[in-house]
C-alpha cells in the first residue's frame, strides 16, 4: 500500500520495486533500483524516510522517525530482514543485519557492517568501515578490503532479484 498522510505523497522514482503489500505511507522518498520487500513498513508521518539508489529494504522490516530525527539510508544499502531503523542514517554501501534495530541519532559510517541483532542506540556514531555488533552495539574492528567488495556487490545482486521478481508479475 501507498499512501499520503497529511497530504504528502510518497515519492518512488522507477525503477524501484515494491512490493505488493510493502506499507510506504507519507514523506517518503524510495530512489531509483531500490527495493522494498514483502511486508516492510516505511512511515514518514513524523519526519522524512529516504531509501537511496539501489538499495533494498528486506522484509519485515520497520522504518520510522522521531520529531527531529529522519530515517535516511543512504545508496547501495543491504538492509536485513527484519531491520528496525528509527530516526537514523545509515551512510552509503553498509550492510544492517538481520534483526538489528537502530535508534534516534545513530549514524553508520559508509561501507560498515552492523551485525544481526544488534541494538545501536541513540545518537552513538560509527565512523566508516566499521565492524558493529552487540546489545549495546560496539565497533569492534575495522572492515577489511575484501569485505568492503562485498558491501558493493551484494546490493547489486537485489537489483537484479527486484528486476526479475517485477518481471514475473507482468
Amino acid at each position: 500500500m501507498i499512501a499520503k498522510f497529511n497530504g504528502i505523497e510518497p515519492k518512488i522514482t522507477k525503477p524501484a520495486f515494491i512490493a505488493d503489500n510493502a506499507v510506504i505511507t507519507g514523506d517518503v522518498t524510495v530512489k531509483e533500483d531500490a527495493s522494498i520487500w514483502y511486508g516492510a513498513v516505511l512511515r514518514g508521518d513524523i519526519e522524512p524516510v529516504t531509501v537511496g539508489k539501489g538499495s533494498n529494504v528486506q522484509e519485515l522490516c520497520i522504518l520510522h522517525t522521531s520529531e527531529g530525527t529522519p530515517c535516511t539510508v543512504g545508496d547501495n544499502v543491504t538492509v536485513g530482514h527484519g531491520v528496525i531503523l528509527h530516526g537514523c542514517t545509515v551512510e552509503d554501501n553498509c550492510l544492517i543485519g538481520m534483526g538489528a534495530t537502530i535508534l534516534d541519532g545513530a549514524v553508520i559510517g559508509k561501507e560498515s557492517i552492523v551485525g544481526a541483532c544488534a541494538l545501536v542506540t541513540k545518537d552513538k556514531v560509527f565512523p566508516p568501515r566499521s565492524m558493529i555488533i552487540g546489545s549495546p552495539a560496539k565497533a569492534v574492528r575495522q572492515l577489511t578490503d575484501d569485505e568492503v567488495a562485498g558491501l558493493h556487490a551484494h546490493p547489486k545482486h537485489y537489483v537484479e532479484v527486484a528486476k526479475a521478481t517485477e518481471a514475473s508479475r507482468e
